[in-house]
């Protein structure tokens, strides 16, 4: 298949390196990407009529991922199917339903920042059910070929999920950031919880942003503030079976 991945930043380079090895692949990005082994690069869009690519992937950042779209489409055929990797779907599904192409919708759930790109058979992708049965098909292929767990959701049930999934974990570790004056102390947890800061903080701000901002964020950050009073109210009291019954309610949450 003719591929072409508009963006080649931590995820659009991994696309189009994995993609190129069994497909014909080109590349455009603002910045001249250079010479890469199997993988063509464009130097502007209007190549892609040249090309003719029979999928194109947006790998741009969430708030560009439409506007990239609308100054791709004037150079691919409508027999093309048009792909997004963006990790909150917003107003994309919009863009999709007045576009004319098939599409498909993916979110992997793993980044070259924090992720062993060599090992992925513990991480996980999303498609997005909506998408194009004949490009599900594609990449669900492709992705087993990783070892990947692969999921299932609607739009909607997608950015619900990043919500929880997510901005829960996100805000945990930004709060304890906020908390840091010191980083060099003894314990094993400090130290762990240290770790999962700095990688979260290594990201773009962009990303770190997109996942704040999905709307379904607010819900969960109330949420974590209303269990975050009540633990406060079972210190001040100094109530020694209602931290008992807390503790036991929160292993049973996190119990397989």
């Amino acid at each position: 298949m003719k591929i072409a991945i508009i963006g080649f930043g931590k995820m659009g380079s991994w696309f189009a390196k994995e993609l190129a090895k069994n497909n014909e692949v080109a590349v455009y990005d603002v910045v001249e990407p250079g010479q890469i082994s199997r993988i063509k690069t464009l130097s502007d869009l209007s190549q892609l009529e040249k090309f003719k690519p029979e999928m194109l992937v947006n790998a741009v950042s969430l708030q560009n991922t439409t506007k990239a779209f609308e100054a791709a489409v004037d150079y691919i055929t409508k027999d093309c199917t048009i792909v997004d990797i963006a990790s909150i779907k917003g107003e994309i599904p919009k863009y999709y339903e007045k576009s004319g192409h098939k599409f498909v919708s993916l979110h992997p759930m793993f980044g070259p920042t924090l992720t062993d790109m060599q090992s992925l058979n513990e991480e996980s992708v999303i498609i997005i059910k909506e998408s194009d049965v004949e490009g599900k098909e594609f990449f669900t292929k492709f992705f087993s070929s990783f070892g990947l767990k692969i999921f299932e959701y609607s739009f909607k049930e997608h950015d619900e999920m990043m919500a929880y999934s997510l901005t829960t974990p996100f805000a945990a570790s930004l709060v304890f950031a906020a908390c840091v004056d010191k980083t060099i102390v003894p314990g094993t947890t400090f130290k762990r919880h240290l770790k999962v800061s700095r990688g979260l903080l290594s990201e773009d701000d962009h990303l770190l942003s997109e996942i704040l901002f999905n709307p379904n964020s607010i819900k969960q950050l109330e949420k974590i503030n209303s269990r975050l009073e009540f633990l406060k109210h079972i210190i001040k009291a100094r109530d020694f079976e209602e931290a008992k019954r807390f503790f036991n309610n929160l292993r049973k949450n996190i119990q397989n």
